[in-house]
């Protein structure tokens, strides 16, 4: 983490376009989601059907939906959503895939063998199709789909911590630590994982945005967050049945998930390129 933060990691930061580009979207969107009960500026939940399907007005700056609700405040409140969904899934599988990879990787033998097996079954899914299954035996709902989401991503975190741990453990620093009678688990914990962090942190940011395009697959599927919960994935669902008469319904919603999406992208990249010891 001190590497992360250092002079000439933050430097090189400021020079990656990509990776500032990408932040500052992110930023911009936590900032009107903090704000989102003092600026939106109409009831995101409240119908009006006297006002449904409205184009974009100067009271209506995104339109209406079906049922009369302002877009506008409805994609504010859906970021804390989405913003949500892409941290506790990423938690998720980050934390769970660490737990099953590290200790696999570094104590090998039939246990890892039979792990990476497993996981290797999963990752033969399809990460929304896991999700899809997962949430159907779980039930739809908000809570549900990130449990989903998160376990979906379990497997590549799982086979990238194990590689990680696998190339660090063959270093001098660890050899010194096992002569000094260390437990494999502080070795593991206090002198492999943190030279492990920046493959991570890269890794994370760029699963976060597919841990929300993947949760609006689900509410655009009908299995995520349920009306009238302001999700986009849900919001573009809806409006794709008035789309000749309404586009503006889903065109919203859905350049608010391709932006965000293409944010946390940009930002993955940059980190990577950042964070690469074999860049200039």
């Amino acid at each position: 983490m001190r590497a992360f933060l250092s002079g000439r990691i933050l430097r090189r930061l400021r020079r990656n376009l990509s990776a500032q580009a990408g932040l500052a979207v992110i930023l911009a969107g936590i900032v009107l989601a903090v704000l989102a009960p003092a600026i939106v500026p109409h009831d995101p939940i409240t119908p009006s059907l006297l006002e449904s399907r409205l184009p974009p007005s100067s009271k209506y700056l995104l339109g209406t939906d079906e049922m009369g609700q302002d877009i506008l405040s409805r994609i504010i409140y859906g970021f804390r959503i989405s913003l949500s969904i892409g941290i506790i899934s990423t938690g998720i599988g980050l934390g769970a895939g660490v737990l099953i990879g590290a200790p696999s990787g570094y104590r090998g033998g039939t246990v890892d063998l039979w792990v990476m097996r497993l996981v290797d079954v999963m990752l033969a899914f399809p990460t929304i199709l896991l999700a899809i299954i997962v949430v159907v035996v779980l039930g739809p709902g908000l809570r549900n789909a990130m449990i989903a989401v998160g376990l979906a991503q379990v497997p590549v975190y799982a086979r990238l911590s194990r590689a990680l741990v696998l190339k660090v453990r063959e270093e001098e620093f660890v050899d010194a630590a096992m002569a000094l009678g260390c437990s494999w688990v502080r070795i593991l914990g206090r002198h492999i994982l943190p030279n492990c962090l920046a493959p991570l942190i890269v890794q994370g940011s760029l699963t976060m945005g597919g841990a929300i395009l993947e949760a609006a697959g689900l509410g655009f599927l009908g299995l995520g967050a349920q009306p009238p919960t302001p999700e986009w994935g849900t919001m573009l669902s809806k409006g794709r049945m008035y789309m000749w008469v309404a586009p503006h319904i889903a065109l919203f919603p859905g350049l608010a998930i391709m932006v965000t999406v293409l944010a946390f992208n940009l930002l993955g990249d940059g980190l990577r390129d950042v964070l690469d010891p074999r860049m200039a």
